[in-house]
């Protein structure tokens, strides 16, 4: 049972919030009608990027849209502004708190202050965080992935793959949270063959200059890597992927996408055959989840990690010369085992 009691909004009031949202980031509902039918429900706020970035936010609209068709009821899910501060998305998400909407996911690290504020604000509301653990609150679910053990099994494929000897990887933003592919990848390439060559480098120091939003220069960064022989090339930069994975193909080498099957989104499609494999974190598992929690009365609060043995970290198998590739598939499935069974001990930094 939902913990909120059912709602009529009329339109004068819906036009009134609709109009406090824009202040703060444009939003989008499941519903056309001034009226609400029954309880609202999930809604999430977008990091940099927003939706349409073919990997990380759009992984977390994924599972809103089952979180809708599967429970009926209303969502919202509102973009970022450029230079908005933690204030703005503080804003943002208590403005979705006061209208009703349970749970509220703030979408990346960057919402942390924010989640933290509103969650204060709103203890009856369930509030969650994607790829952050430092909040401790009884209503807020820390949604956390082992990213450093997809990276690991994406670096075993990349030292399967290369025919250089030279293989590379692009971070967007030169955080904690992106060591975590980088680490990951680069053990899983040595662990595999010593004698690989893994250039690594970062496309901003900041998310502001455009790291996680910026395909041109992700797109420059690969075209270096691949100028020193780099023919495998992994990205873990948000919508600046995009410009690897172009580069990637344009230049008839592998690329490995993040977050999502980047193998089978739109988007890329004329891309596709020039992508190895993804390393997926299961976000939309994590937001749907969070969002069945709340509609079964026992929300999920603290830290919720998801990882290998969960099956919410993974390597994609979309692409049939990756899958199909006997040798490959067995030395990922070896690692794969022995990470679950400690075996193999995944750097995180």
């Amino acid at each position: 049972m939902r913990r909120i009691s059912r709602i009529t909004v009329a339109g004068a009031a819906t036009a009134s919030l609709a109009l406090a949202l824009t202040a703060c980031g444009g939003t989008s509902t499941s519903s056309s009608s001034s009226e609400s039918k029954g309880d609202k429900g999930l809604a999430i706020a977008y990091d940099v990027g927003g939706k349409g970035d073919q990997s990380f936010n759009d992984a977390a609209y994924a599972g809103l849209e089952r979180a809708k068709k599967e429970f009926g009821y209303e969502t919202a899910d509102v973009e970022p502004t450029e230079g908005e501060t933690d204030a703005d998305k503080e804003q943002r998400l208590a403005s979705l708190a006061k209208q009703g909407y349970n749970p509220v996911i703030g979408v990346g690290y960057a919402y942390a202050a924010a989640v933290k504020g509103a969650a204060e604000k709103f203890p009856d509301t369930t509030f969650g965080i994607v790829d952050d653990a430092t909040i401790e609150a009884e209503n807020v679910a820390d949604l956390v992935f082992s990213e450093e053990q997809a990276s690991y099994l994406a670096g075993v494929a990349a030292a399967k793959a290369t025919r250089t000897g030279t293989v590379g990887f692009v971070g967007g933003v030169d955080i904690p949270l992106i060591h975590k592919f980088q680490a990951g990848f680069e053990q899983g390439v040595k662990d595999t063959d010593p004698e690989v060559r893994v250039i690594s480098q970062y496309l901003t120091q900041t998310a502001e200059e455009g790291g996680f939003s910026s395909p041109d220069k992700g797109k420059t960064a690969a075209e270096g890597q691949i100028e020193k022989k780099a023919d495998v090339v992994y990205a873990a930069a948000g919508l600046s992927g995009q410009g690897v994975i172009e580069a990637a193909a344009a230049n008839e080498v592998w690329a490995i996408g993040v977050d999502s099957d980047q193998y089978r989104q739109e988007a890329l499609a004329r891309y596709k055959d020039s992508i190895l494999t993804s390393a997926m974190k299961d976000v939309a598992k994590a937001v749907h989840n969070l969002a069945k929690s709340v509609e079964d009365g026992k929300p999920e609060t603290g830290i919720v990690r998801g990882d290998l043995k969960t099956g919410e970290v993974s390597l994609s198998n979309s692409n049939p010369k990756f899958a199909d590739d006997a040798e490959l598939q067995e030395a990922i499935e070896t690692a794969k085992e022995k990470i679950i069974s400690g075996e193999i001990k995944v750097k995180s930094s």
